[in-house]
């Protein structure tokens, strides 16, 4: 028995295969925790730091497109940092997540599976084993498309542990004590 219904198999093809079946399944976990919850908690944050269910949905979106799309195919998304309100997050202290307003939670949801499909679409055609491009995201040195492909899922699976905690919160209308 499977305690993770949406898991890959326990057998099946290892490689690229093995990673879209678990980024699919993690990407649809967050997916999920957000559209299950009403609008006003999807907009509502329960941590010290701020962040609301929609705004990690968002930045979901667009890191995974910064990692498989500019990243590794070296193709420069319209807005690589769409999640933050600043242009360059690591060079502004007081950069946080935002989702621009009329935006859902289903629109971001769409978006997010057509990256999926994206995503699997380069691990179709692309060796594990093959470095990234330099001229998109890396001027040098750019990291394997398994590497992306464990960094991604690392950042996928600790986003759906906060996920996790906050639709917990939610649900008991309880919030985490401040820093």
């Amino acid at each position: 028995m499977n305690a993770n219904p949406g898991e890959p198999p326990k057998a099946g093809d290892a490689g690229a295969p093995r990673w879209s079946g678990y980024l699919d399944w993690v990407r649809e976990e967050c997916i999920e925790a957000v559209t299950s919850l009403p609008y006003d908690q999807q907009r509502t944050s329960k941590v010290p730091s701020g962040w609301t269910p929609l705004e990690l949905l968002n930045h979901l979106l667009h890191m995974e497109q910064r990692w498989f799309v500019w990243g590794f195919l070296a193709e420069k998304p319209a807005d690589p940092f769409g999640d933050w309100n600043v242009d360059d997050p690591d060079a502004d202290p007081d950069a946080r997540w935002r989702v621009p307003d009329g935006v859902t939670a289903e629109q971001i949801a769409e978006r997010l599976r057509a990256q999926g499909e994206r995503t699997r679409e380069v691990l179709r055609t692309h060796d594990l084993h093959e470095a990234g491009r330099v001229g998109g995201r890396f001027t040098s040195e750019p990291p394997t498309l398994e590497w992306i492909c464990f960094h991604v899922l690392a950042e996928y699976a600790r986003h759906a542990g906060h996920l996790d905690i906050t639709v917990e919160l939610m649900t008991e209308g309880r919030d985490l004590p401040a820093r």
